[in-house]
């Protein structure tokens, strides 16, 4: 919003900057929460309404579209209710872990019913991922006591085969007269997972129909259950700190260990001879638990007609995988009632220790495989722009148009025969549209 003064700019830039304190107070937590009076029913003042809309395409891969509306009812800086509802649906190819091939290579469907053919030279993609989501998130937030507030929240997910539930706490200290908040927070969700066909067999050989009577028994013999299940633990420490009237900064660690089932049902990984011909394909094998940590580093300043943010992230796993992400966005005011923010955001991580994007024969099975290509070390980079208004009901609206790509990185360099000639690492190119608005 374009200024008449710059006491006003500051007035109205601090309330975005203020609204980031909550906000880290309870990152792990998402939106906070509301109060418990009479009116709490009362939709004509205290309720804020949230809707958007997403649209992500991959170039000839995924595409998904989702829906979000959230309500939130806010008596006082410190007293929120928030409900979020989340529907989201998705359609397209995603690749299977399998490597190119100069021949027409036949795979079987991960339910064991049908088959589906990859054209010489392609990357193999199963054309069977198709999901519709529903996710549903309710968080109240209140003061505990003097200078704490309180936070905790309950989380549903259901999909075709997976079903999600979770519950979280926190606790945020204010102190130095409110400039400074340290804050606390616990998740825990346990996850059940029931893929079509079943769990498979880890390093069991896929089975191709080709006729054969016994197939059915065959396919049956590389499964082991139909459903298996996990456990997520998240902690996160935060301080948010006010440094003057412009600037503010944020800094969090966090820690997350997953148990149980941690396998992709639909991932295979090659087997390939001297030449690289592939000769089977095998189910991968992940380990049944992974540990992670993270630092995140924020820092949003205000100027006279625009706020820099710029943030910072680092995280390590004992899966190996060692990432980086650094994000800058910059909000300008066109006029009272019009912005834009551009936005910048590279991404960079090593690959898991048990990741390759395929096996030679002559080389013994390790414990744990995968060609997952998002365990693989790959570069990533987010170009985008959003465009904000005010409506004539006085209301707010934006659009955000960003384009992302993914560059992987190849690691071993020389391949085996035939593989030198064959894309082997697939690169990613996608498009994201969003749309909100809020009344």
């Amino acid at each position: 919003m374009q200024l008449n003064n710059q006491q006003a700019s500051k007035r109205r830039t601090m309330r975005p900057i203020a609204g980031a304190i909550t906000a880290a107070s309870c990152a792990l937590l998402g939106p906070a929460a509301t109060a418990a009076d009479g009116d709490f029913w009362d939709f004509s003042e205290k309720w804020r309404f949230d809707s958007g809309f997403l649209y992500y395409g991959e170039t000839d891969r995924v595409s998904a579209v989702e829906g979000v509306f959230s309500a939130t009812r806010e008596a006082d800086v410190n007293d929120i209710f928030n409900f979020k509802v989340v529907l989201d649906s998705l359609t397209g190819a995603s690749p299977s872990g399998a490597v190119a091939q100069p021949g027409v290579q036949t795979f079987t469907r991960p339910s064991g019913r049908g088959q589906y053919d990859v054209m010489a030279g392609d990357i193999p993609l199963d054309d069977t991922f198709r999901d519709t989501r529903l996710q549903m998130n309710a968080q109240w937030t209140k003061p505990a006591w003097q200078d704490v507030t309180s936070s905790y929240g309950v989380h549903f997910s259901k999909e075709y085969d997976y079903l999600s539930l979770g519950l979280n706490g926190s606790l945020a200290f204010d102190f130095n007269q409110k400039n400074s908040t340290f804050s606390a927070g616990l998740s825990y969700a346990s996850d059940t997972y029931e893929p079509e066909g079943g769990i498979p067999l880890a390093f069991a050989e896929m089975v191709i129909d080709q006729g054969q009577p016994d197939f059915q028994t065959e396919f049956d013999a590389t499964r082991i259950d139909s459903s298996d299940t996990r456990t997520t633990t998240d902690l996160l420490l935060g301080w948010t700190q006010i440094i003057n009237r412009t600037t503010i900064m944020q800094l969090n660690y966090s820690y997350s260990n997953v148990d149980g089932y941690l396998t992709d049902p639909f991932k295979i990984f090659s087997v390939v001879d001297g030449n690289g011909v592939s000769l089977e394909q095998r189910y991968e094998k992940r380990p049944d638990s992974r540990t992670k940590h993270s630092v995140f580093a924020q820092v949003k300043h205000h100027f006279d007609e625009s706020v820099a943010d710029v943030s910072l992230r680092l995280m390590t796993d004992d899966w190996e995988i060692d990432s980086t992400t650094v994000e800058y966005k910059h909000y300008f005011w066109l006029s009272d009632n019009h912005y834009i923010e551009p936005q910048f955001r590279f991404y960079q991580q090593s690959a898991a220790e048990f990741y390759k994007p395929y096996w030679q024969s002559s080389e013994p099975l390790p414990e744990y495989a995968s060609a997952d290509i998002r365990l693989g070390a790959f570069s990533a980079y987010t170009i985008g722009l959003k465009y904000g208004w005010k409506t004539a009901g006085g209301n707010d609206m934006a659009v955000r148009l960003s384009y992302y790509q993914q560059v992987a990185d190849d690691e071993i360099g020389v391949h085996p025969g035939v593989l030198n000639d064959l894309e082997i690492y697939p690169d990613l190119d996608a498009v994201f549209l969003q749309v909100t608005y809020s009344f």
